[in-house]
């Protein structure tokens, strides 16, 4: 317990949340009607106003059509290349399978091939050739073998988080203390027992989901291949615990889908703030642990009440839970899945989701009062949106399918496009960056607010179709030149 930080006894925590329950209610209550978009219907349900969306002001649209201009023209295998070349973690990260220290020669190019193939779904066959005897065939299926997996692409991204948040532009966009989880779905046309139905995703076809972390840097930080389109809720903690490197974020965002009480219950447990977007929300109940407290307006919506007693008795078991989460001993899937059988919570599963209960209404009457709280749960989600669009983009061969059977084979691949995503990030916001302290040497008005809106996620300078040249051109130590946002294509 000490490893999270959970007090041996749970009578002052419990205390000391019901007082922020009770003050937040009191708060929400004193201003519903004047000074807050929240209102209470004759009902007892809780309602906010959607929030509006905020136009882009003419000094963004100019800034970002200046800096995304100045972006050099680069092939996807070269934005791979000199990334590696910039940190070299990045290829000593891909050890041999035996543990041998020897390497091949030109493995970051090899490397660089493999990844870009998979990444792009486009085969060895597209990318292999061009003279070059990392390039045959035969060592690109070597390396892929003996270089190339999820462990060593987990390594590997270890130096790009790193290098993003040295980023002064990456700092401006957050401190890494803000996530985001949420899945990207991909058709599987072949026969596999490791793809599941769905009709409105994957039509009369079967298909799996990859789950994301991405962080508001826009650095991706962890993933996992997961069947058909299961509820988030079962598998977005393994998410978080599959993050290697990096700052951990302190404040998790995820769609509806990833809710549940025995959820927010787990992730408060482990020490992780669980803000879900919320859907319906009128449909939403609000809980209570004071039964007789006056919260006004407010009291018909808090029907709910949670059973300290409950919480308080299984405590102890509670923290063991949490403690094997953490400590890798059991997946946070599994828990949930023998804490809730047949749909039915067991008695432990009860006591969490009761705690959880108090974080669940805590988020939801903040959700309603701060708007800026609202806002910047939908930016993170609209991020991690930006990322897979992306992604998409990337993984254009074959129609964007996998045509992977086995569980393995699907991981690798997905494992290789977010580092492929994560080698562009980092490329575009260097060059961004460097965009940006030109132009305000050029006394341009660059304003913070500005500098915050924009995108790692540029793609329109980035060369993927049909040109895969693994040349990566002689700078003389130095990065490639900015083009003239005036005239982008005179270089």
């Amino acid at each position: 317990m000490n490893a999270l930080g959970l007090p041996a006894s749970p009578g002052p925590l419990l205390a000391e949340r019901a007082a922020e329950l009770d003050a937040a209610y009191r708060e929400l209550a004193a201003r519903l009607g004047e000074d807050t978009p929240a209102t209470v219907d004759d009902d007892g349900k809780l309602h906010v106003a959607a929030l509006r969306a905020t136009p882009d002001p003419p000094s963004l649209v100019d800034l970002r059509r200046r800096v995304e201009a100045m972006l050099p023209r680069v092939d996807l295998p070269e934005v791979v290349l000199e990334v590696m070349s910039w940190h070299p973690g990045f290829i000593e990260a891909f050890t041999h399978t035996s543990g041998n220290e020897a390497r091949v020669a030109d493995l970051g190019l090899s490397a660089a091939a493999v990844l870009c193939a998979y990444s792009m779904n486009v085969g060895f066959t597209a990318v292999a050739g061009g003279g070059a005897a990392a390039l045959t065939r035969d060592r690109l299926h070597h390396v892929d073998q003996s270089y190339v997996r999820p462990e060593t692409i987990t390594a590997a991204n270890v130096a790009l988080i790193e290098a993003q948040a040295e980023i002064e532009l990456a700092q401006a966009w957050g401190g890494g203390l803000l996530a985001s989880v949420d899945g990207l779905r991909f058709v599987v046309p072949v026969r596999t027992i490791h793809a599941r139905p769905n009709p409105h995703f994957f039509g009369p076809k079967r298909g799996i989901t990859w789950l994301n972390m991405i962080n508001d840097q826009s650095a991706g930080l962890a993933d996992k291949v997961v069947r058909g389109t299961p509820r988030d809720s079962l598998n977005f903690v393994d998410v978080l615990y599959s993050q290697r490197g990096g700052t951990v974020p302190e404040s998790i965002i995820t769609d509806t889908g990833s809710y549940s009480d025995i959820t927010f219950g787990l992730v408060h447990l482990i020490g992780r703030q669980y803000r879900p977007q919320l859907a319906k929300l009128p449909d939403q109940r609000l809980w209570r642990i004071d039964v007789n407290a006056d919260y006004g307006p407010l009291g018909r919506a808090a029907r709910g009440r949670i059973d300290v007693e409950k919480i308080t008795a299984h405590r102890e078991d509670m923290c063991r839970v949490a403690v094997s989460i953490h400590s890798g001993e059991v997946s946070a899937h599994d828990v949930t899945r023998m804490i809730s059988r047949d749909g039915q919570p067991t008695q432990l599963g009860q006591a969490i989701a009761h705690y959880g209960r108090i974080f669940k209404t805590l988020h939801i009457l903040r959700f309603v009062d701060d708007e800026p709280y609202r806002r910047e749960g939908k930016t993170q989600a609209n991020l991690i949106e930006g990322r897979h669009d992306l992604a998409r983009r990337i993984f254009h061969g074959n129609k964007g399918e996998i045509h992977r059977a086995y569980f393995d084979g699907m991981e690798d691949q997905l494992s290789a496009l977010g580092l492929v995503l994560n080698c562009v990030v980092l490329w575009n916001t260097f060059y961004l960056d460097r965009a940006l302290n030109e132009l305000r040497t050029q006394g341009y008005p660059v304003l913070d607010t500005d500098v915050a809106r924009l995108s790692a996620f540029v793609r329109d300078h980035l060369g993927i179709d049909g040109h895969y040249s693994f040349h990566l051109p002689d700078l003389g130590g130095l990065h490639r030149p900015l083009r003239d946002p005036d005239n982008p294509d005179d270089e």
